[in-house]
């Protein structure tokens, strides 16, 4: 028996990587990018000069949480709000972040990849991932 799967490619995600990139650049803001496929494995890691050495990290367990669990990292908060003890716990954890930043990379409802941006502000993160998706998205049309 086989399973067929879908994942990005290295070209989708440094297309995404970079997007992400150029648009952070647009809004002044030094940040690290980093692509990963359906299962959390490294494509691509871009960071803009001078961004904060820490964010590489970062940016790999926001992509890592977003593909493992395929929702948003941003999404914690809301999911979790009402047990904190769960979100306590659960943040403790080593590369899962349950903060903005991650975002899965998806074909409707198939997982795809995911990245994840940091260097800025949460919600900033949020953003730059974002236009990094947008600008696949728009390419695939």
């Amino acid at each position: 028996m086989f399973i067929e799967e879908h994942s990005l490619d290295w070209k989708s995600a440094a297309l995404i990587a970079q997007a992400a990139c150029e648009y952070a650049e647009s809004q002044g803001l030094k940040i690290c990018a980093y692509v990963v496929d359906r299962h959390g494995n490294p494509l691509v890691m871009q960071r803009i000069n001078h961004a904060p050495s820490y964010c590489t990290q970062i940016a790999e367990g926001k992509a890592r949480t977003a593909s493992s669990f395929g929702f948003p990292t941003s999404d914690w908060q809301t999911r979790l709000g009402e047990k904190p003890h769960l979100l306590n716990g659960l943040s403790q954890q080593p590369g899962l972040v349950t903060f903005g930043g991650g975002i899965p990379v998806k074909q409707g409802d198939m997982l795809l990849g995911a990245i994840g941006v940091s260097g800025a502000s949460e919600q900033q993160d949020c953003e730059c991932a974002q236009a990094g998706i947008d600008a696949l998205l728009a390419q695939a049309i």
